[in-house]
């Protein structure tokens, strides 16, 4: 049994939610003996026994088997289950009530940024100055877990994670594996998420070859790409950290959440039940914004199709739209209704007085920045016709883009291109919300 009991792991910690009831374990707990050791400076690729083929099979079970004797604990009930043998996720089968603690994963077992860093010592330091000068300071917690994950790959089977990295994907949907002719073929807004996940992968790889890695690594980009979509799915940002909780990466997202996953002071990995949760359901996390798609789509690989809502694709507003402090996830479609937020015509005012009468649009700013919404409110009502134009436009013109960028994914050769068909989701997703919202602007 682990100790200090996981009871009393769980009572001095604070929650939104009543304190989690603690289930029944039965678990060997097992240290690691870690060190990061030069192993991969020496070894070929052959020695390399993670099979990143497209074609390996995941070998999740035995991963499971393996996090148990490690001392991964969970709740009776909890397992992982798959439709397709490619895509696993965690689920009950029997009734969990809110508040449980449903999978408790050691710090022993968990990779995070902070102790990727004391293990390299300072071998990182060019490595990480490089991405600095390259304006990627925030994302060198990320780049420690890639370069982690780059030794236990090189280590083989004598890494203590050999049998989770086994267990992982070999084909990863990010942005950072599309091409430039993906990007041809999405929407402006997810194009430029896409292509920004594809320069940090450039970044990261450039930084590498400062890194005490072997030749056999660095020149191998289906290894480096590999690493990288490693590093970036399953990994959790816990307060400037990164961590990975090898178990606890099997909770897929969902718009709607069952779960919720925390990191207590020493790096232990809780995963407790924010709500009741009935036998034959899966428990869901939250990677992200769920009203907002893309950033899932382009870090994740994956289209969440329950997301209420995208961002409405103005990119030709960002100007606008962050002098008016919003975000992308302020301006809003909703798929289903075609409701569009507020904001979006805020934003769109904004865009079409700055184009008229930069006078105009200096009051109405002004406006904006006071608070004032009577006022704003009489700039909506004078110039509203303006407003509903342009969105009009930009609505119409989106959705023959839409079309034209369907047509030429589906000429591509599945073989060479593989993200087609969530390409295709993606474009389809976004033409459902802007039909809905076409309808409602023509009847405004």
């Amino acid at each position: 049994y682990l100790s200090p009991p996981i009871s009393s792991i769980l009572s001095n910690h604070t929650y939104a939610i009543p304190p989690p009831r603690p289930a029944t374990f039965h678990c060997m707990n097992m240290k690691f003996n870690l060190s990061l050791v030069a192993v991969c400076l020496a070894k070929s690729a052959a020695a390399f026994s993670v099979n990143l083929s497209s074609s390996a099979q995941r070998d999740v079970y035995t991963m499971a088997d393996w996090a148990a004797n490690f001392g991964v604990q969970q709740a009776e009930g909890l397992q992982l289950t798959s439709y397709d043998g490619q895509d696993y996720f965690a689920a009950t089968q029997q009734d969990i009530p809110a508040g449980t603690c449903v999978m408790y994963v050691p710090s022993d077992v968990v990779l995070s940024s902070s102790q990727a860093a004391q293990e390299f010592g300072g071998a990182l330091n060019d490595a990480e100055n490089q991405l600095s000068k390259a304006g990627l300071q925030e994302k060198i917690p990320l780049f420690r877990l890639f370069m982690k994950i780059l030794v236990e790959y090189g280590n083989g089977e004598a890494s203590p994670w050999y049998t989770w990295l086994n267990s992982l994907p070999r084909i990863y949907n990010t942005g950072a594996s599309m091409t430039y002719a993906c990007f041809d073929c999405l929407p402006p807004y997810a194009a430029w998420l896409a292509l920004s996940e594809r320069q940090n992968f450039v970044n990261f790889q450039k930084a590498a070859k400062r890194a005490p890695l072997s030749d056999e690594i660095l020149s191998n980009v289906t290894i480096l790409k590999w690493a990288y979509n490693v590093a970036l799915t399953r990994s959790i940002d816990w307060y400037g950290e990164r961590y990975i909780a090898p178990m606890g990466d099997m909770f897929n997202h969902g718009t709607e959440t069952e779960a919720e996953i925390s990191f207590d002071e020493d790096g232990n990995c809780l995963v407790y039940a924010t709500t009741d949760v009935y036998a034959g359901s899966p428990l869901r996390v939250s990677y992200g914004d769920p009203t907002n798609p893309s950033p899932l789509f382009a870090s994740y690989g994956f289209l969440d199709e329950s997301s209420p809502a995208t961002f409405c694709k103005v990119m030709h507003m960002k100007d606008e739209m962050e002098e008016l402090g919003y975000t992308f996830s302020d301006l809003l479609f909703y798929k289903d209704t075609g409701d569009i937020t507020p904001q979006v015509f805020d934003v769109a005012l904004y865009y079409v007085l700055k184009k008229s009468d930069p006078s105009l649009a200096d009051g109405f700013y002004r406006t904006m920045m006071s608070g004032d919404e009577a006022a704003k409110s009489q700039y909506h009502e004078q110039y509203w016709q303006y407003t509903k134009e342009e969105l009009q436009k930009h609505v119409d013109g989106t959705l023959l883009d839409l079309d034209k960028w369907s047509e030429k994914a589906k000429g591509y050769d599945l073989n060479t291109h593989p993200r087609v068909p969530l390409i295709l989701e993606h474009n389809d997703f976004v033409k459902e919300t802007f039909l809905n919202v076409k309808n409602n602007l023509d009847y405004m």
